[in-house]
């Protein structure tokens, strides 16, 4: 497989390599600024998934930016927050450990998925997001690929302390596409507001299998799918949180969850009713 732009080759790690105490088993994917691997813990006797940024990434200011972060948001206690287990450097690497869950909801999307289970991955993503800015930790990097289910339906937000560190080691190596930031953060102001806006945009991806693009005009492409499945009033609070101007969206995750749970026994009555 060819590597992606921009990313050098030989930061790969491979099959059964050793580093410290992790033995890799297979990649699990890749993006400009890490890699993610499936690893075995040789001491605990169990398997996590490994954040390894690309060697030539992780210089002294990189790693100062890395404990800064950490530090924040190692205070984040939630059951939809994926914990790190383990962020050392490990034979010169960056080696971020976390526990292994079953897939990315970025994998689960591409198979059918109902409504109400749909509605409860966006009801999970809310709480973590609402607790993350009731300690005051902006995300950066809310999407599918960056939520890991685990049994029992389980979604955990991961990412937390890396992509803050991520985007600005690569704002000047690579040229991003605006993809899941509001059209504010794409020019370097992230806020509340634009974790509102990435929460709104995955939930329009599971819910049309559409991704809205700029000026992000209403109605956006799947709109008619969309109120096909959900409620009216959940159609509004949706369109709130996607609004291109941050200031005609949610304050923050914490009044987009209040807002969700005055309308959800309406719209679990209209699902029903169905």
């Amino acid at each position: 497989m060819a590597h992606a732009a921009g990313i050098p080759k030989v930061s790969r790690l491979r099959a059964r390599q050793r580093i410290g105490k992790y033995r890799i088993e297979k990649r699990l994917g890749e993006g400009g600024f890490a890699g993610v691997y499936q690893a075995y813990d040789t001491i605990e006797g169990v398997r996590v998934a490994l954040k390894v940024p690309h060697a030539p990434y992780v210089n002294d200011d990189v790693l100062k930016d890395f404990r800064s972060e950490f530090r924040s948001s190692s205070r984040l206690r939630h059951d939809n927050i994926l914990a790190v287990k383990d962020a050392s450097i490990v034979q010169d690497r960056l080696i971020i450990a976390m526990p292994l869950g079953i897939e990315s909801l970025g994998d689960r999307m591409k198979r059918r998925m109902s409504t109400r289970r749909t509605l409860h991955y966006i009801e999970q993503l809310l709480d973590a997001v609402a607790h993350a800015h009731e300690n005051d930790i902006v995300h950066c990097d809310i999407k599918p690929e960056n939520l890991i289910l685990f049994p029992d339906d389980e979604l955990r937000l991961t990412d937390f302390g890396v992509a803050k560190v991520s985007q600005k080691t690569l704002s000047n190596s690579i040229r991003g596409t605006v993809g899941h930031m509001a059209p504010e953060q794409a020019m370097g102001r992230a806020t509340y507001q634009s974790d509102v806006f990435a929460i709104g945009l995955t939930s329009y991806r599971l819910l049309t299998g559409e991704w809205p693009e700029w000026p992000f005009t209403w109605p956006l492409p799947g709109h008619k799918k969309l109120r096909r499945r959900v409620h009216p009033k959940f159609v509004a609070w949706l369109k709130r949180a996607l609004q291109a101007n941050p200031k005609k969206r949610f304050r923050d995750a914490v009044q987009m969850r209040d807002a969700y749970v005055r309308i959800a026994p309406t719209i679990a009555r209209h699902l029903d009713s169905r």
